[in-house]
């Protein structure tokens, strides 16, 4: 393996991992971070006390907040801001950017405006050469195994062949292994949408409604992923992978998932308010959600679940009123 020079966009737990993950790999990489007096501690401590607690940077990792020293001259782009982030944070950077540089996308979710996948957001900020060259990182991984060392399989999905081979090459270590695939929107649906039924997977857990309910609900949920991503162009079976059911399952049932945790605090009668509120991370679902519920009432597709949980989070709809509605639906055929 050759290394290289790798910038990861976003210190948070996910950012943190990657930057560990790559620069014990041997590649030189720069972690951007945003606050400035954040970036110097972590550079002085070699640690991310505040999302990544116990593990250490490696020596071959620098902290930065300057945008600019940190994507220039770069062969490998990675994005690891909230969605919400990418158009300023990515925008900005890609003036800098070198115009063969590799971008890969490890962020998860829809645009609120626009009902955007991350695909499209990059055809708006990046150069068409830079956009068709992107790849795209999804698949079932929590931060602190990942930053443990433990072993662990992900999907790497790109238009360019040549560029996602490379990216996969590069990057793949003994511990993370990167498959590669095409199909882009696939990836970016299921990894955006599984937040969405992790918190109904919480929500589930926290009315102590067993393990019955826990996999029904991840099994319909998957339907409706499927539903909406074959319909923008996915291929189906994406969504028995890696970035479908592999993500999927971790998010609903692993202790590390905030989305998980969201949906478990809901059904344990908290307030969405008090829940934000304490929590130090985005949970991607919670904005999905709207953004799910208006994306598949645009394409008049079914997905209850979803709807289930946009009128809990954004309508403020009681728990189990919202949970027996779900419930009484129609019997129908397993396939529609």
């Amino acid at each position: 393996m050759t290394a290289s020079d790798i910038a990861v966009i976003g210190a948070g737990s996910y950012g943190s991992c990657l930057a560990m993950l790559f620069g014990r790999a041997g590649h030189r990489v720069s972690l951007w971070c945003r606050n400035p007096e954040t970036a110097a501690a972590m550079e002085e401590t070699r640690a991310n006390q505040s999302y990544l607690p116990g593990h250490i940077l490696p020596e071959t990792v620098r902290v930065d907040s300057d945008l600019e020293r940190a994507v220039r001259g770069k062969r490998f782009i990675v994005g690891v801001t909230p969605s919400h982030g990418i158009r300023d944070v990515l925008g900005r950077a890609a003036q800098w950017m070198d115009p063969d540089a590799i971008v890969i996308n490890a962020s998860k979710g829809l645009e609120e405006s626009t009902l955007s996948t991350i695909d499209r957001i990059y055809d708006e900020i990046f150069s068409p050469h830079m956009a068709k060259r992107a790849t795209y990182l999804s698949g079932p991984t929590f931060a602190n195994e990942i930053a443990a060392g433990l072993p662990a399989a992900i999907v790497l999905a790109g238009r360019d062949e040549s560029t996602t081979t490379a990216a996969q090459e590069a990057l793949t270590t003994l511990h993370f292994r990167i498959y590669r695939t095409d199909d882009v929107p696939g990836v970016l649906i299921g990894g955006a949408l599984k937040n969405v039924i992790a918190i109904g997977a919480g929500v589930s857990d926290g009315l102590g409604l067993g393990s019955n309910a826990r996999v029904a609900l991840i099994t319909r949920g998957l339907a409706e992923i499927t539903r909406i991503g074959t319909a923008l162009g996915a291929h189906p079976l994406t969504f028995a992978g890696l970035s479908g059911m592999g993500d999927l399952v971790l998010t609903c049932s692993g202790d590390a998932s905030r989305n998980r945790r969201v949906g478990l605090a809901l059904g344990q009668g908290k307030k969405m308010a008090d829940i934000l509120g304490e929590m130090r991370q985005v949970a991607e679902g919670v904005k999905t959600a709207k953004v799910a519920k208006e994306l598949s009432a645009k394409m008049k597709i079914d997905a209850p679940i979803i709807d289930t949980m946009y009128a809990i989070i954004h309508q403020g709809v009681p728990v189990r009123d919202a949970i027996t509605m779900l419930l009484s639906r129609p019997a129908r055929s397993e396939r529609d």
